[in-house]
């Protein structure tokens, strides 16, 4: 389980495909720190570490993780968002997120407002996700709060911090990104549904 809160960027290194799997190597200041069998958001998704050296990590992402994920998307040199697991005994900054990405959204506008930016997402509402406003949303997990919420896209306003300590900076219209929608409003839903 992870809050939503990066603990650091990390840089795409090295892609390698194998079968119907690609593997990651990331190179990142907490790189160092972690363990064989660790489990590490990246961009919002869950990784189990398979390998480490002294400045990098490598994970591998599966054809499902794929197909629901932005991940079949980065190319050597990107920025991905890293989340170390919560501690049980540390305080939940963000929300909870499992690091379960449920689909993917396109950036459908970017605007610098004075001091802050709002980027509005669309997404494939067949999926039965929903936002609520004022509720919790992951966008490439990072935990944010949705504003001027619709059947199928949502806006987020970013401040400075978030904007320069995520990968946020690098998303423009067009883009692809990670969503994973909150875990109570997905129970509530799917107990309606019934």
């Amino acid at each position: 389980m992870f809050t939503g809160i990066i603990e650091t960027l990390g840089t795409v290194k090295e892609i390698r495909v194998e079968g119907t799997n690609i593997h990651y190597t990331i190179e990142s200041a907490l790189s160092h720190e972690l363990k064989i069998d660790q489990s590490v958001s990246h961009n919002g998704v869950c990784l189990t570490v398979v390998a480490i050296n002294e400045r990098t990590h490598t994970v591998t992402a599966i054809q499902e993780t794929l197909e629901k994920s932005n991940m079949q998307h980065l190319t050597e040199g990107m920025k991905v968002n890293l989340e170390r697991c919560m501690q049980m005994n540390g305080r939940l900054d963000g929300h909870i997120v499992q690091g379960h990405v449920d689909q993917t959204a396109v950036c459908v506008r970017r605007e610098e407002l004075d001091g802050s930016w709002e980027y509005r997402f669309k997404y494939d509402s067949s999926k039965g996700n929903v936002t609520v406003e004022k509720g919790s949303v992951s966008v490439n997990g990072i935990s944010l709060t949705v504003v001027n919420s619709a059947e199928d896209e949502f806006s987020v306003f970013i401040i400075p911090y978030t904007f320069e300590h995520t990968n946020l900076q690098e998303v423009n219209t067009g883009d692809t990104v990670n969503l994973e929608f909150d875990i109570i409003g997905k129970y509530v839903a799917r107990l309606i549904n019934k």
